[in-house]
């Protein structure tokens, strides 16, 4: 089992990185949880996960309770939300209950978010089950909800007792799934780890032949870099910013487009507008936008999107929660692949032409 620490001084907690779930009850006791253990999960990954987890859980003596919400983004708001919060109070819970989410980031960004709010906080453990999560949204205590047409408007930060990976949980995604979640591992070496960036480059096919070393190495990697960002800037004052390359216009399109695209899919999108702007501004040369580009076509993810409203996603951009004095702010590339600078962009030409030049 491989370990790693995300120092956060009180709030810092363990992610192990396993090949399967029978080591989680060793986890809960080292976290010294004791109360009542309640899983939610979706109604995708239900089918083919909860079983085997809850068995392991079992297996060390625990008993789990369930909770299975709809799956999808569009489920991703207070509705479903609420309806976590009458289940556990059916149930009589205390502060010491811990809720675990057992899925992708959807169900990481929930149970997140509802344990932040239940009883004005319990715990809460993080069992991501997609690559996006692996990668990405189950480090850091980024939790929240969707909320009138705006991604993750409402939310906290609050961060989870342990991660828990488990790299096979991944075989039974769908492929689509699988290729959007590498777009945030792409991301990650594109920010500042070009060796990195390379690996993956080099390793796409072991990756869709689900390697063991491979995927463990990239969970590893993944959740270092996303760790010593987070250690460095836990409230997303400055450096953790860079963790939204490709974003602000990804999340643009993602909510424009009504979530029919995948959130990695729209990232993969969003990072070639980046791409496209920086070497607008003479900050990155051809070569490696063509470069990137391969990559991300070679995975299986969108670099264009025929019809894309131009009008649309730019007034979209002005909802980012991140966004400052109604400027809107890029993460891109410079010199180099593996180094990014924040820039705030006026020039409304500019950002037009970058998405139009994605249909």
């Amino acid at each position: 089992m491989i370990k790693l620490n995300v120092d956060l001084g009180e709030r810092s907690y363990p992610i192990y990185i396993k090949n399967d779930y029978k080591d989680i009850g060793k986890c809960i006791q080292n976290a010294r949880l004791t109360g009542r253990l309640v899983l939610v999960t979706d109604s995708n990954v239900d089918k083919y996960q909860a079983q085997e987890c809850i068995e392991a859980f079992e297996e060390s003596g625990y008993t789990v309770d369930k909770f299975v919400i709809p799956a999808g983004e569009n489920n991703k708001n207070l509705d479903t939300v609420q309806n976590i919060y009458k289940y556990l109070l059916g149930l009589g819970l205390d502060r010491n209950a811990v809720l675990i989410a057992l899925g992708g980031g959807v169900v990481g960004d929930i149970t997140g978010f509802a344990a932040a709010t239940f009883l004005r906080g319990i715990n809460y453990v993080q069992i991501p089950t997609s690559l996006l999560a692996q990668s990405d949204s189950s480090v850091g205590g980024k939790v929240g909800v969707d909320f009138e047409g705006s991604k993750n408007i409402i939310g906290a930060f609050y961060q989870p007792r342990f991660v828990y990976i488990n790299v096979n949980s991944i075989k039974t995604l769908p492929k689509r799934e699988l290729q959007a979640g590498l777009a945030e591992v792409v991301k990650h070496g594109l920010i500042c780890d070009k060796e990195f960036y390379e690996y993956i480059d080099y390793n796409v096919h072991k990756i869709f032949d689900f390697d063991e070393a491979v995927l463990q190495y990239i969970a590893k990697t993944n959740c270092s870099i996303k760790g010593s960002v987070v250690q460095k800037d836990e409230r997303e004052g400055d450096l953790r910013a860079i963790l939204n390359f490709g974003h602000t216009i990804g999340h643009a399109i993602e909510t424009v487009m009504e979530f029919k695209l995948l959130h990695g899919e729209c990232v993969s999108l969003g990072m070639m507008g980046a791409l496209r702007m920086a070497q607008s501004l003479e900050m990155i040369d051809e070569e490696s936008v063509i470069r990137v580009k391969n990559t991300l076509e070679r995975i299986g993810l969108p670099t264009k999107l025929e019809g894309i409203d131009v009008e649309r996603v730019y007034r979209q951009m002005f909802h980012d929660k991140k966004i400052k004095g109604s400027r809107l702010t890029f993460i891109l590339p410079r010199k180099n692949l593996g180094e990014v600078i924040r820039c705030t962009i006026d020039d409304e030409d500019l950002i037009k032409r970058t998405i139009a030049g994605l249909g």
